[in-house]
């Protein structure tokens, strides 16, 4: 496979050691996620990589696994079909977008409150600032000293590269010389604690993380997210991506918090972290349980100059020239999420994989993607289009609506709908799923 999809399960297949089934078929784009990089082939590859390691792992009953252009493209666009009683939402609040510096662009990324705060701090304002009191603060620095600024402090903004300017960078030459997707087997050996349902540890925000544990529990898993009690999820995104899975509120920090947690951590297969190098061991205070599966997903990877910083798929696509290649002489954006959505699919995929090996030598494994590795794929994809068709949008029959919200169906149409719609956020106790007698 040298073109298309297959470019992505070729990634794959060479970084997992796996083989893709025949029974994975993907059709034309059919215009859908149409733009002047290969989009589509992105998303139609991690969705396949996922299916193929659903067959090798036997977990569901199937023989064929078709892709479907059109559902993929819904489940990829999803903050874009999403309505909430009826109206559509804002994925990005006024603190986040492009704005113009002294000497360039920058992107910024402000739809937390915390992360709001810390970009406002390193531009001199206060809380109550507006989005023009932003637009004039940044017209006074140069790009580099805002994306300097913000690293320091843990705020989010990068400088607007362009493609050759990343490309050249040293985050680039790690990106690209890390897999797409590393699956490792951890020094310690333990035997699985394999419940009759498998048992899934959501520790994510935003949209990588929660993609892959949704499509989990698409697989019928015990899928626990849980967070801390004083960080409220964005409401319509905790929406968009919590189906079929419970949420919880734990504060780890407390003694009694942080027990609770071990014991869940104890008894779960498998964990899905988001956090930065030494972060999560700090946090519960030891090693991982020998067993666990673990898989961890971040903006730029654990190595290189930019492995502590935070970042989205909008600053991703920033910072690598994507931006730029989308938007011309001012920067534009890819039709979709697409390196969180991918990112998240080849996650699942290489978790499903690690159970799968699991069974045969009983060894935990960890399990790592990253934004800006997915990135630079598609930046080294064949495929790219000059002059781009207008984007296909998906019709009706993608959504499905449960009382006041409407959301896209599953990325794989051999499943018409998720186990069930996201419960309100924090609303489940901590605790694993148990079956009425």
């Amino acid at each position: 496979m040298e073109h298309g999809y297959g470019f992505y399960l070729d990634e794959y297949q060479r970084d997992v050691g796996a083989h893709v089934h025949p029974s994975i078929t993907c059709p034309e784009s059919g215009g859908y996620l149409s733009a002047h990089l290969p989009v589509f082939d992105l998303a139609a590859g991690s969705v396949a990589a996922f299916a193929s390691a659903i067959e090798r792992s036997q977990l569901l009953d199937r023989t064929q696994w078709p892709l479907d252009p059109e559902r993929i493209a819904a489940s990829f666009s999803s903050d874009r079909l999403l309505r909430i009683g009826g109206q559509p939402v804002d994925a990005f609040s006024a603190y986040s977008g492009f704005f113009a510096a002294r000497d360039g662009w920058v992107r910024t990324h402000g739809n937390y409150p915390h992360h709001r705060d810390r970009l406002l701090s390193i531009l001199d304002l206060g809380n109550g600032a507006t989005k023009e009191d932003v637009v004039h603060k940044i017209s006074e620095f140069d790009a580099i000293e805002i994306e300097q600024r913000a690293a320091d402090v843990g705020a989010i903004a990068v400088r607007v590269r362009t493609e050759n300017e990343w490309r050249l960078s040293e985050q680039y030459a790690t990106a690209r010389s890390a897999p797409l997707v590393s699956v490792r087997v951890r020094e310690t050996e333990g035997a699985p604690t394999r419940s009759t349902r498998l048992r899934v540890l959501d520790l994510t925000r935003v949209i990588a993380g929660p993609v892959a544990t949704r499509a989990l529990a698409l697989l019928g898993a015990d899928v626990l997210r849980i967070d801390p009690p004083g960080m409220p999820e964005i409401e319509w995104q905790h929406l968009d991506t919590g189906q079929g899975k419970r949420s919880a509120l734990l504060d780890l920090r407390s003694s009694e918090g942080a027990a609770h947690f071990r014991g869940l951590l104890d008894t779960a297969d498998v964990l899905v972290t988001g956090y930065r190098p030494g972060a999560l061991e700090a946090l519960i205070g030891g090693e991982l349980p020998a067993h666990l599966i673990h898989g961890r997903v971040s903006a730029w990877g654990w190595d290189g100059p930019w492995a502590d910083r935070r970042g989205f798929d909008s600053i991703v696509q920033a910072a690598s020239g994507i931006s730029f290649l989308e938007g011309g002489n001012k920067p534009g954006a890819l039709p979709a999420q697409a390196l969180d959505h991918a990112t998240g699919y080849f996650l699942a995929a290489g978790i499903v994989d690690a159970l799968t090996l699991q069974k045969q030598d009983g060894h935990g494994r960890d399990v790592d993607v990253a934004l800006a590795r997915t990135g630079v794929r598609l930046l080294d994809a064949p495929g790219r289009t000059v002059h781009p068709e207008p984007a296909k949008a998906p019709g009706p029959d993608v959504v499905v609506t449960h009382g006041e919200v409407t959301t896209a169906r599953p990325a794989l149409a051999q499943f018409d709908d998720y186990p069930r719609p996201a419960h309100s956020w924090g609303s489940d106790q901590p605790r694993w799923f148990v079956p009425a007698r």
